[in-house]
């Protein structure tokens, strides 16, 4: 298992429910592809049968769970 934590500005329900969606972002246009998080999703759970998951709330901070089985 992997975890990585920030103590930053936290996401919404709405853009944890959307983060891995194809070309989904948060960033102004022509800043991003949306695709890292999705690509990464599909990795993790269709290449290697793990989960990725991320717990958040606004003011809160962000942590991203990865599990892979061994």
């Amino acid at each position: 298992m992997i975890r990585i934590a920030d103590n930053g500005p936290g996401m919404t329900e709405e853009v944890l429910n959307k983060m891995f969606d194809p070309f989904f972002t948060t960033k102004p246009v022509g800043s991003g592809t949306g695709l890292g998080l999705s690509i990464s999703h599909q990795i993790v759970v269709e290449k290697h049968r793990g989960q990725i998951r991320c717990v958040s709330a606004p003011g809160q901070g962000t942590e991203l769970i990865v599990e892979i089985p061994v």
